[in-house]
């Protein structure tokens, strides 16, 4: 991984040093645009509406629109002239407790590593959040931007989350849920009935991105077909749809129910099954032959007839 930052944490007198990396990295599949008639790529071109000729990345300056009309522009050094430009340190502001922070705030995530030959301060912070079990907010400034942050620890690393600043959350209101009837007692008890049947432990690995995986062997088959084109198929058409609008909530929830039931018991027969497959099969105890008849009771038979 390559460093973005280096700076360091203000926690309190003492002073933390450290170089920031990105923690996640996104796998979609990238795209570009090609002309459908020959397939030559798009290709996008910078002009100027006022001279119409072709501008450099280099001269373009960034500008601000006010609601009036009234155009800014803005320059690298009006930018460099700003207070969060010059700031390469991460003041703690406070701890809060964990649960305290609405999950909707928590926007990109960095790792923290520490950027000194003795990193007994990182150790000493690391150390105290886990004891703690808080969080510190604290402010954060990459790309000429300052962030609130949370920071933690992840296995036994320090973790920046930036968060969003309060209004840049949107308030919701949807007048739908203004008269909504309050589920029944028998509805919630199902439901909770439903969600015990459904609990588990969370393992991200268990999940998979079948969309990335299936758009890669789309992309691939056509690579080792030559042509560079996909082979277009019939498209398939939808399964039919079943309980499109439920009426009944509490007969859904019982369906459900019984649904989630029969994976329970399937995946529990499944082991049996298949130890049955691997025991040998018992052999049958062989057959006594029949005792033979004397003379004598031949005789008292044919007496008796």
């Amino acid at each position: 991984m390559r460093s973005i930052w280096k700076g360091s944490i203000a926690f309190g007198l003492v002073n933390v040093p450290v170089k920031v990396y990105t923690a996640t990295e996104d796998h979609d599949i990238r795209f570009h645009q090609v002309h459908a008639k020959d397939g030559g790529r798009i290709k996008y071109d910078r002009v100027c509406q006022v001279c119409g000729n072709s501008v450099q990345y280099s001269d373009i300056d960034k500008a601000y629109v006010s609601p009036d009309g009234d155009q800014v522009v803005l320059t690298d050094a009006d930018f460099a002239k700003l207070p969060a430009a010059e700031k390469h340190e991460i003041p703690v502001l406070e701890f809060v407790p964990s649960e305290q922070i609405d999950p909707v705030l928590f926007d990109k995530s960095y790792y923290l590593e520490p950027d000194s030959a003795t990193p007994k301060a990182y150790q000493l912070l690391a150390a105290t959040l886990e004891r703690i079990d808080k969080t510190a907010l604290v402010h954060f400034t990459l790309r000429q931007k300052t962030r609130l942050a949370a920071l933690r620890v992840r296995d036994g690393v320090l973790v920046l989350q930036t968060l969003l600043w309060p209004d840049e959350v949107r308030a919701v209101d949807f007048p739908a849920l203004d008269d909504a009837p309050a589920p029944r007692p028998q509805e919630l008890k199902m439901a909770e009935t439903l969600v015990e049947s459904m609990s588990g432990d969370f393992d991200p690995s268990e999940y998979t991105d079948e969309y990335q995986i299936e758009l890669q062997k789309l992309l691939d088959e056509a690579i080792a077909s030559g042509s560079g084109k996909v082979e277009s198929t019939a498209a398939a058409e939808p399964a039919e749809q079943t309980d499109a609008e439920v009426v009944d909530l509490v007969a859904a929830l019982q369906r459900s129910l019984e649904a989630s039931g029969r994976r329970d018991a399937d995946s529990a027969q499944a082991p049996a099954k298949k130890a049955a497959k691997k025991a040998p099969a018992k052999k049958a105890a062989p057959r006594k032959a029949a005792p033979k008849k004397s003379a004598d009771s031949k005789t008292a038979a044919r007496k008796g007839a």
